[in-house]
């Protein structure tokens, strides 16, 4: 993740976590995708939202964020280990049966997303799935709070991903959402499996 907007997460972390709204709905579809008990890794997870509903169901999860800070907030919350990890820091070799990124890879400068990917790709067991959602657009920069966001076309992603590994796309699709920062946004959201 880039610096900047880490240092974000890291000074805002009890704002951002207060604002966290509840899991998304697709968190719901993904899990139908694994086995009972499957072994996920959560990556940016934030406050802990989408973690404690995969909790609730008896998930086996590792779940990370790249700030301390919210990892701390998080695993209080959730009263389960949350680790300090960045993604460049993954470095397990199929352990996972499913990825879930929810709003956070869409932080990971253009250049380094394809590697960022292939090592999510080898963490994952064959057949397992990944899910991750990423702004719209065609330039990368920084919004009015000073994150960075690496702003995608559906092209270049799916271009990015076959780059990235043998993927089996399950769904793609989009929604609108408000940013933390207020801005309107499009979400590209990817669910695939891993080949």
């Amino acid at each position: 993740m880039d610096d900047e907007t880490l240092q974000f997460y890291r000074s805002n972390a009890r704002a951002y976590a207060d604002w966290a709204k509840a899991p998304s709905t697709r968190l719901i579809g993904f899990l139908g995708l694994l086995p009972a008990g499957a072994s996920i890794l959560e990556l940016g997870c934030g406050a802990g939202s989408h973690a404690a509903e995969m909790l609730a169901r008896g998930f086996a999860l590792r779940a990370t964020d790249g700030s301390p800070e919210m990892a701390e907030i998080a695993s209080r919350r959730l009263h389960h280990p949350v680790a300090t990890m960045r993604f460049d820091e993954l470095e397990e070799s199929e352990v996972f049966d499913g990825v879930w990124a929810s709003a956070c890879l869409l932080h990971v400068p253009k250049e380094e997303l394809a590697g960022i990917l292939a090592r999510i790709h080898r963490a994952l067991k064959a057949g397992g799935v990944f899910y991750a959602s990423y702004k719209a657009g065609e330039g990368d920069g920084r919004d009015s709070l000073g994150r960075y966001y690496n702003y995608v076309s559906a092209d270049w992603l799916l271009a990015t991903y076959a780059a990235a590994g043998p993927w089996q796309t399950i769904s793609f699709d989009t929604s609108e959402i408000k940013s933390f920062d207020g801005t309107p946004d499009t979400l590209l959201h990817l669910v695939m499996r891993k080949d």
